[in-house]
């Protein structure tokens, strides 16, 4: 029944922080709208709904949604997140060099919360990052 998956949306306190953070990492930029009115507010079930989302893509198979929701504002008060909170744990990247991009992580706002690791097998570098909000994001370079 399912085909593929379709997106992931993060939710967002700063749209232009992580949209400038995502744009760094190498995801384009594909859409950004508004959206308002009866059919959003049925679909995320909240009243006077005013949501601005930006549309990312590294190919056409790999897309991201960062959302604003101005009408409904959370803070987070629980930054950094653990990776072992209910929901939503982490979306992970397939890099050609992840110091290359643990690097570029950091010097565009983002953290980590571990080294960069090499798996028991041998396989892969990886490493746990945060985005500027404390999003998670695996970062993962394949070793032959």
């Amino acid at each position: 029944m399912i085909r593929n998956l379709r997106h992931t949306g993060i939710v967002v306190n700063n749209l232009d922080k992580c949209l400038s953070f995502y744009l760094s990492m190498g995801f384009c930029e594909v859409s950004r709208g508004i959206e308002t009115g009866s059919y959003i507010d049925n679909l995320v079930g909240l009243n006077n709904v005013k949501l601005e989302c930006v549309k990312l893509a590294l190919n056409e198979n790999i897309t991201l949604e960062l959302l604003k929701y101005h009408s409904h504002p959370h803070e987070n008060n629980d930054l950094p997140r653990m990776s072992n909170r209910v929901g939503c744990s982490h979306i992970a990247l397939t890099v050609s060099n992840v110091l290359d991009c643990f690097n570029l992580i950091s010097q565009n706002g983002g953290g980590s919360i571990n080294q960069i690791q090499t798996s028991p097998d041998g396989k892969v570098k990886v490493v746990y990052c945060y985005d500027p909000e404390g999003n998670i994001i695996e970062i993962v370079e394949e070793l032959n």
